[in-house]
């Protein structure tokens, strides 16, 4: 019986009593929070009254749970209050769901405060703990809440004195332990705020919710970005104490590395100041997962977790289109995994206007060899990753104007169709393809965009004389290069947009690495899709489409976007992408 009983005790905590209150009020639980369906984002969505019944409906759930269980003893007491948090902290449809399904209600998790209230004063009307456990982690709580005005701060104060109290409460050592793991999971679920809080963004009560403060008829758009190495991490403020740490040998990188996994992704900073041509004031928010390319590469369903999270906190903090940064972009078949999970924020790649920024460039291309007296019929251009999107956009874009196009990537066979679709598109162009990235040396412009995370282009793959425009981030292309007599090396895809931007964060917005006032083409992308509202030249999937290439070349354009040229990106401008975070 006693089993049956610690089973009753999860299942009601499973109940998904406060997204039940929400549903009443015929609203989804996800419109409420991306993430948490914390007491807080009810108060300040619905009003007191919804966040009155939703915490009676918790503290019932806890008085039950304990008190089918406290016949059984003390211990077993703490046992069953653990298992009804565990339930209602990750209730059994949520541990089920596939990382990369759509979470639909009653997928919002909450963060068991009020439940832990429910559970101290079953335990005290019970006789399961003396007065004292309950009373001083909410004497304490409450201080710190009127002294500070912040929910998030008092509740990490009350559980901190939570479990010194469960420490020193006379239970055995089952109701000790179970007591301390139940502490542990509610200040788990609370870490978010406490990275809020080191970061300085966690709002006061009764401040409005934490969508930035941005101006009235603003257009906001939203890109997602990560850490490229352990150094960019370190620039985040809720990282920055692991530093120190990591130097003295105190923290391992793995260590670093495995708890970094389990953070949600996070708003970072700002980018302000961005005005059209046509008036329009365009405000994109910087967010952040801390996953490292390698992580990304090797746990896609992580990524794409992370990344269907990132979207929907997007979508929470007012942005109408949501881009997909450095190896981000690559994850959930390109994107559109997340357009799926979460259809009602445009979700972009960014792969159309990186290609787009390209066939701008052509024409400086063609009048630089002009002034050499040399036929554009005559260059030879190799294209390396062409078995991406965005190289086989560049290589599509370039094959009208040159007299050979090489393509370079990992499977033969996927180049090879993609030649045959060149030379239908382009007869009088010769179409090779090859997986020997030595066959660049031929090649007069050299365009690259790969997801590899070290360099593919070295000095003896380049001929003295040649261009290379790199799209990669980290870089594609080898320091070693700019040894080569006559290369330039120029950072492709980098684009300046119109007006004075300004950013915070300043952490987020420096290790991009685009040079001042500048940002990639994918995330301009993601700004011209929520400035035109065009959504259906959004970038995902395996396909770049022609049209949308085309579109965001002339919109850019019209709306005062420009792609920095060679003489703005020298050769030195390749130190801006190596080994930097990138979008």
């Amino acid at each position: 019986m006693l089993w049956f009983f610690l089973l009753l005790a999860y299942l009601l905590g499973a109940l998904p009593l406060g997204a039940l209150v929400v549903r009443a009020r015929r609203r989804d639980p996800r419109s409420v929070s991306a993430h948490n369906l914390g007491l807080d984002a009810v108060w300040r969505d619905l009003g007191w009254l919804a966040v009155l019944l939703a915490g009676a409906l918790d503290v019932v759930k806890a008085l039950l749970a304990v008190a089918l269980v406290a016949p059984f003893g003390v211990d077993w007491a703490a046992v069953g209050a653990l298992l009804v948090v565990f339930g209602h902290l990750y209730p059994v449809w949520n541990l089920a769901a596939a990382p990369t399904r759509v979470r639909t209600w009653p997928g919002v998790r909450a963060r068991g405060v009020v439940l832990t209230l429910g559970v101290l004063l079953a335990w005290v009307g019970l006789g399961v703990a003396p007065w004292w456990v309950a009373v001083l982690p909410v004497v304490v709580g409450v201080v710190v809440l009127v002294a500070r005005r912040s929910l998030s701060l008092s509740v990490l104060a009350g559980l901190g004195v939570l479990a010194l109290a469960c420490a020193a409460a006379p239970w055995g050592a089952l109701g000790r332990v179970a007591s301390l793991l139940l502490v542990f999971l509610v200040a788990w679920r609370h870490k978010e705020n406490l990275g809020r809080l080191l970061d300085g963004a966690e709002p006061r009560l009764g401040a409005p919710a934490p969508v930035s403060s941005i101006e009235a008829g603003a257009v906001v758009a939203a890109f997602l970005i990560h850490p490229m190495t352990l150094e960019d991490l370190w620039k985040a403020p809720r990282f920055a104490a692991l530093q120190g740490l990591f130097e003295r040998g105190l923290v391992s990188e793995r260590a670093v590395r495995f708890v970094a996994r389990f953070f949600r992704p996070m708003k970072v900073g700002e980018l302000r100041g961005i005005e059209t041509t046509t008036g329009v004031r365009v405000v994109c928010l910087l967010l952040s997962a801390p996953l490292l390319p390698d992580v990304i590469r090797s746990q896609p369903r992580l990524a794409v977790l992370r990344a269907v999270q990132a979207a929907r906190l997007a979508r929470e903090l007012g942005a109408s289109t949501f881009g997909l940064g450095a190896f981000f972009s690559t994850v959930g078949r390109k994107g559109q995994d997340v357009q799926d999970a979460v259809p009602d924020i445009c979700v972009t790649n960014g792969g159309a206007y990186t290609a787009g920024t390209i066939r701008a460039a052509i024409p400086e291309i063609l009048a630089f060899h002009g002034r050499l007296g040399r036929d554009s019929r005559t260059l030879v251009a190799a294209v390396v990753g062409a078995n991406g999107v965005v190289a086989f956009g560049m290589a599509r874009a370039v094959a009208g104007v040159v007299g050979k196009v090489i393509l370079i990537g990992r499977h033969l066979e996927r180049l090879e169709r993609s030649g045959d679709t060149l030379r239908r598109a382009f007869p009088g162009t010769v179409v090779e393809a090859s997986t020997d990235v030595h066959c660049c040396l031929e090649a007069d412009l050299v365009f690259s965009a790969t997801s590899d995370p070290n360099p593919v282009i070295f000095a003896r793959d380049v001929k003295p004389g040649a261009w290379l425009f790199d799209e990669g981030r980290p870089a594609d292309v080898d320091v070693s290069v700019l040894d080569v007599p006559g290369v330039r090396v120029i950072p492709g895809g980098v684009v300046r947009p119109p007006g004075r931007m300004t950013g915070s964060g300043e952490w987020a917005t420096g290790a991009m690495g685009f040079g001042p006032g500048s940002m990639p083409a994918c995330m301009a992308e993601t700004l011209l899709l929520a400035v035109t509202g065009e959504f259906d030249h959004r970038s995902l999937g395996d396909v770049t489409r022609s049209s949308s290439i085309a579109f965001f070349v002339q919109q850019a354009e019209e709306l005062g976007f420009r792609v920095v040229d060679e003489l703005e990106a020298p050769t030195p401008a390749l130190a801006y992408v190596h080994g930097r975070v990138s979008a």
